[in-house]
């Protein structure tokens, strides 16, 4: 088993600090510092391999996130790093702390996760909800800390029939409805709601603006998609001839590496009129004539040269929505996603067509946002209207 992470000496945090700064600009990373003394030598060396096998940047960041939770959990459950392989003693422990029924902890408060490795990663900020993990959380951790084991060239005991038992009947305990990623949908109606609030010329608008129109016409980009934008991917199109009306003008956007593409394909989308306008604006004014598109901006109207954090695009869409007069919580940037969709089937877009703009990959999962929407304004749901 690894020494305690305590003994670590200050240069060796120093040195993984370092480490971690040259691989920044594949894996964005906000808390270096944290993650230098949390991350053993060998985690980070582990990493670095990935980033240089060519692994996506988003598996990247899940993967380091899932890992850095693990390493704390490990040293406040056990007071020691991860081992590696981990054995299943350690696995059916960590499904233990993380899967458990509220219900039984009012009686016994020794099941579940222990209260002082509840305080410890609570103050370190690993956990900010009450009560248990999602299942699913469980599941992908467990599946990050699979392919790190795997990566190190380990065996472990992660296909074991207790562990898999110990999760299902974790499961079957406590059953939970599944919840959509955002609660609500941006469909056309509340997308012009936000924009209603970027209704002046300064940078700040303009970026938003231009950031709500592009990821919804695009076809609902996901927000790492939107956050990694580079002027590189941008190819000015002919304009699109309207009959009755001035030509729109037209752009394509090469996605490049997605999460469901490896990039060894030309994923296009198209946009014309209005989001094309907003994003000229946005980078005319910005002078961006290369690499990020979507900057943060300084307190005194600086535009930085770093892309914003996927993260940041959630923000702005829940401070645009509550500047909008609508419940924050209720909305996320996965909304714009399958708002997109949604409009797309209120609207009788034929299901194939808007795919083609939103790159879903799955008819099954696409097609539930047009079966919603057929089914909530259907006859079905009308028969006593």
């Amino acid at each position: 088993m690894a020494a305690p992470r305590k003994s670590a000496s200050l240069s060796g945090v120093e040195r993984r600090a370092v480490e971690l700064d040259t691989i920044a600009s594949v894996l964005p990373l906000e808390r270096r510092d944290e993650l230098a003394e949390l991350l053993t030598d060998q985690d980070v060396e582990t990493l670095r391999h990935l980033v240089n096998e060519g692994m996506g940047a988003n598996t990247l960041r899940a993967l380091t996130s899932d890992l850095t939770y693990l390493e704390a959990w490990g040293l406040a459950a056990t007071g020691r790093s991860l081992p590696w392989p981990a054995p299943e003693a350690l696995l059916l422990k960590f499904v233990a702390h993380h899967l458990w029924d509220p219900e039984k902890r009012e009686t016994d408060p020794d099941h579940g996760m222990p209260a002082d490795v509840d305080e410890n990663l609570r103050r370190q900020g690993f956990l900010k909800t009450i009560g248990p993990h999602a299942p699913n959380t469980v599941r992908r951790r467990l599946a990050n800390w699979s392919t790190l084991t795997k990566w190190r060239g380990l065996d472990g005991a992660f296909a074991s029939p207790a562990l898999k038992s110990a999760i299902r009947l974790a499961v079957r305990a406590v059953p939970r409805t599944r919840r959509r990623k955002s609660a609500k949908a941006v469909t056309g109606d509340v997308l012009a709601k936000l924009l209603a609030t970027c209704a002046t010329d300064s940078l700040r608008d303009l970026r938003d603006r231009a950031i709500l129109m592009v990821a919804f016409a695009s076809g609902g980009r996901r927000r790492s998609e939107i956050a990694g934008l580079r002027r590189e991917q941008l190819t000015t199109e002919p304009p699109i001839e309207m009959p009755d009306g001035p030509p729109l003008p037209s752009l394509a956007i090469h996605l490049g590496r997605t999460k469901t593409t490896s990039g060894e394909h030309d994923d296009v989308v198209y946009l014309s009129g209005r989001p094309v306008e907003a994003l000229s604006a946005w980078m005319v004014a910005a002078k961006i004539d290369k690499g990020n598109v979507f900057r943060g901006i300084g307190r005194w109207g600086t535009v930085s040269r770093r892309a914003l954090d996927p993260q940041s695009i959630n923000a702005i869409l829940k401070q645009r929505a509550e500047m909008a007069g609508l419940e924050p919580d209720e909305f996320s940037a996965h909304g714009l996603r399958s708002g997109y969709l949604t409009e797309a089937a209120n609207r009788g877009i034929p299901l194939p067509e808007a795919m083609e703009q939103s790159r879903h990959r799955s008819v099954q999962q696409a097609s539930t946002y047009y079966n919603h929407a057929t089914r909530r304004s259907g006859r079905g749901a009308r028969l006593l209207s």
